[in-house]
């Protein structure tokens, strides 16, 4: 995808799409016919919507004012500024039989290469994500005068699920992260007591059973909280997307062209969203990640090497020539 968020780096996304562009030019230049046809892909509004992905996979809601940017612009109008047109969005729908396998390039985002020296990520499947927002409703009232044991304080109250949250994301046994970056106070001045918070979670696992028993847990602690605390809460979910797995073939064919190159790799889970995940929905999907320096990205100064980036490149192209033998055997 050649999208990012705003002040972000140069690696995110891009890595892919020119890795998949020099990919079609080698096999041009060098005369190589597949038995597969290839197409090199480049997704916009990954970062948002990742609506291009959800087209292809035919997941997208007709309705255009769906997806609105911050500005209250619809798509609809944002497509049409730039020539397209939404009505015809349900054309870009790819039927099964008509992809074999999709394979994306990308920089890891995350510190896992970097630490253990491996050169390659072969990435297992790609995290689900609960986003949920939560609204706990106290009283406001006066800082000076108001006793501690008569309070409603639901500052303290969101402070305390804060702290159940991380509790969660640490101590469960798993793989899951969970994550409260967002919070919002009123009426947020220094001499009264809070009335109500609003703040958001983002919770993620590879396992959908790990990630529903987490919420349910979670929400049973939540309420404790509100009793004790003499507050109300409101729950509500903003996001929920299942996690999807890489088909063990194309993992496979990975590591196999690592040990036919001689780059090291290690097996990890991706835990940023991707265009792979909507697209394994319907089709078999792997990804290749490369190091982040310092595990950064989404900021200026993400990086990846030139010899990084070229590794990744060259186990992309030895990854299609492997899999077209492959898929033209059957094996699917």
């Amino acid at each position: 995808h050649i999208d990012t968020v705003p002040t972000a780096g140069h690696f995110d996304g891009v890595l892919g799409v020119l890795a998949g562009i020099e990919v079609v030019r080698v096999l041009h230049e060098n005369g190589v016919r597949l038995e597969h046809a290839i197409e090199t892909i480049v997704f916009t509004d990954e970062e948002s919507t990742v609506i291009g992905c959800k087209a292809m996979a035919g997941n997208t809601v007709s309705n255009p004012e769906y997806y609105r940017r911050s500005d209250g612009t619809s798509i609809e109008t944002c497509l049409a500024q730039i020539g397209g047109d939404w009505s015809t969005i349900a054309e870009a729908k790819r039927h099964p039989k008509e992809i074999a396998a999709f394979v994306e390039l990308h920089v890891e985002q995350g510190g896992v290469l970097e630490s253990t020296g491996d050169e390659i990520g072969v990435v297992q499947g790609i995290v689900g994500q609960y986003r949920l927002g939560v609204t706990v409703t106290g009283r406001p009232n006066h800082a000076g005068s108001t006793p501690m044991h008569a309070r409603k304080d639901a500052l303290v109250a969101a402070s305390q699920m804060v702290l159940a949250v991380n509790k969660l994301g640490v101590e469960t046994p798993g793989e899951q992260v969970a994550t409260v970056g967002y919070l919002t106070v009123w009426p947020n001045a220094t001499n009264t007591v809070p009335g109500k918070v609003e703040f958001k979670i983002d919770l993620r696992d590879l396992s959908q059973t790990n990630l529903e028993q987490l919420l349910i847990q979670m929400k049973l602690e939540f309420q404790a909280i509100a009793s004790a605390t003499k507050t109300e809460i409101e729950i509500t979910q903003l996001l929920h997307v299942d996690p999807t797995l890489a088909a063990p073939k194309i993992q496979k064919a990975i590591v196999g062209v690592c040990q036919e190159l001689g780059l090291s790799y290690t097996h990890l889970i991706s835990r940023a969203g991707h265009d792979a995940q909507e697209i394994g929905r319907f089709t078999d999907m792997g990804m290749i990640f490369v190091a982040s320096k310092g595990g950064i990205s989404h900021a200026e100064d993400e990086y990846t090497s030139p010899e990084q980036c070229t590794q990744g490149a060259n186990a992309l192209l030895q990854t299609f020539l492997k899999l077209d033998i492959l898929y033209a055997k059957g094996d699917r």
